[in-house]
This record gives C-alpha cells, structure tokens and sequence, in this order.
C-alpha cells in the first residue's frame, strides 16, 4: 500500500488523472490523501467531485476555503463568481448529493498512529495538536448537524487570537481561518489573512509553519499556499500546492517512499 498527499486539485481533473497514471495509482491497494481545494478556478469540479467522492476509503480529503465557499452558497452565503467556473457543478443533477458528501468532510485528519496531519492551510500558533483537533470537530460538528448556522457566521477575520475568542462562534470562525485561509501571523501569533503571493520580506509578518518549527509536532501536509512552490523550510512540514490552476503543477508526496511526482499544471484558454 502507499498513501500519496495531493496538493489542491480545484477542478483540474484532467491532470489528476495523468498524476494518477504516473504514480500508477491502485484504489484496491492505495490511498490518496487530499489538501482541500477539490474544486473553484480549474474547469471540471464536478468530474473531480464524483471521482474523489466514488473513491470512498480509497481518498481522504479535508476541506479548504473554497470547498466551504461553495458550500455557504448553496444555503445564500458566501459568493460564486465567473472565476470559480462552477457553473457545470451548481447546474448537476447530482449536485445535492455531492455537496451532501463534501459537507462531511473533515477540517482536519490526523493519523495518531503515525503522528501524520493533513490540513488546508495551517495550524494556528496558539494550539497545541490536541487543541487543533477538537477545535477543528467542533466545526465539523456543526457542518454535519446545523451547517446553515456555521455558514452565516464563518466569515469574517476576528478574532486573531485563539485567547480572544469569546464565545463559541468566534471559536469556529477562527478555526476555519486557521485551518483554511491563514498563511502568515504575526509576532505574536495573530492571524494575518490577507497577505497572499511569494514569501514576505515584511519584517512584521511570519510564515505560520516557522512557530511550529522548535516543537514537536506531527509530520504536517497542508496546501493552500501555491507560490511557495512546494517550498517549506520546517523539517516534517510539507507544502503540496504547486499551482496546478495557475499552470504551474499538481503534485504529490508519497508518505511511504518520500518522494515527490508532479505533472503540468492546467493551462488556461483565452
């Protein structure tokens, strides 16, 4: 068996499949872990979708900013615009099964077994792994019982501290920021969301896996940041967008062999 960690597919599916031809990928033996971001910008999300979905034990995937996007906007929040080319998905004969399906996805799978954490974007200074892990069901809680309820208050960028949360909608919102938006916090842990694009040299602004980098942690897969270029300098912190929707990659890491497979990421027609 060999597990392959799949940074953010958004609906380039015709190059998922060539990565999957090039690893020769075997759904009776092998497992495909996905970073989030299954769909938005690329054009096939629903072909995506349906073949994520129809892998059943043979994919995990936890779910990213876009996913929940697309999810707020089926109950009135959030907003899809012409650049998510999800037209095909929102006009689906099975598009209530599918959002069904996605809506129960995880925010964040850890594998304590083997010390092993796949996340969309990050892990917020503040928490330690326990922490992360019972935030992140406290969101899936929602998502699974009352998601209307957890749509109409997610977005937002406050609080910036786990510490200033004060009441359990701030703790959702906060830890979907974190596990799904953040990419840099400042000096003292708080979350900076709006600075996207290659690594800073603002002096204010650090990159979130650089707070992790002097305790132990579990072995971390997280995508959501493209131009890193699979780029991370923390040891057993592992970067997997490469940008496959920009034209750029999609690529993989395969946990067993710790070896890294791309392909050309989409190129987008004028």
């Amino acid at each position: 068996m060999a597990r392959y960690v799949i940074g953010d597919v958004q609906g380039c599916f015709d190059q998922l499949q060539q990565l999957l031809t090039l690893i020769q990928f075997d759904p009776q033996q092998d497992q495909l872990w996905f970073c989030g971001d299954l769909i938005a910008r690329g054009p096939k999300s629903l072909q995506t979708l349906r073949f994520v979905r129809d892998l059943g034990p043979a994919a995990i995937t936890v779910l990213g900013n876009h996913d929940l996007n697309f999810l707020a906007s089926l109950h009135g929040y959030g907003r899809i615009t012409a650049a998510d080319q999800l037209d095909e998905l929102l006009q689906a004969p099975d598009l209530a099964e599918l959002a069904f399906w996605l809506q129960q996805q995880p925010l964040l799978h850890f594998d304590a077994e083997e010390n092993l954490l796949l996340v969309h974007a990050g892990l917020a200074p503040e928490w330690d792994i326990t922490t992360a892990i019972e935030a992140c069901k406290a969101v899936e809680d929602c998502l699974r019982l009352d998601a209307p309820s957890l749509y109409a208050i997610m977005y937002g960028n406050q609080p910036e501290l786990w510490s200033e949360a004060r009441n359990e909608q701030d703790k959702l919102r906060f830890t979907i920021n974190s596990c799904t938006r953040m990419r840099y916090c400042f000096a003292d842990g708080r979350l900076e969301l709006k600075q996207k694009g290659e690594l800073s040299d603002n002096p204010l602004l650090t990159p979130w896996f650089h707070f992790w980098s002097d305790r132990e942690h579990p072995t971390i897969f997280f995508g959501h940041w493209a131009a890193l270029q699979g780029y991370s300098p923390v040891s057993a912190i592992h970067a997997l967008d490469t940008g496959c929707v920009w034209g750029q990659a999609l690529t993989c890491y395969c946990i067993e062999s710790q070896q890294r497979f791309s392909v050309a990421g989409y190129e987008k027609r004028l």
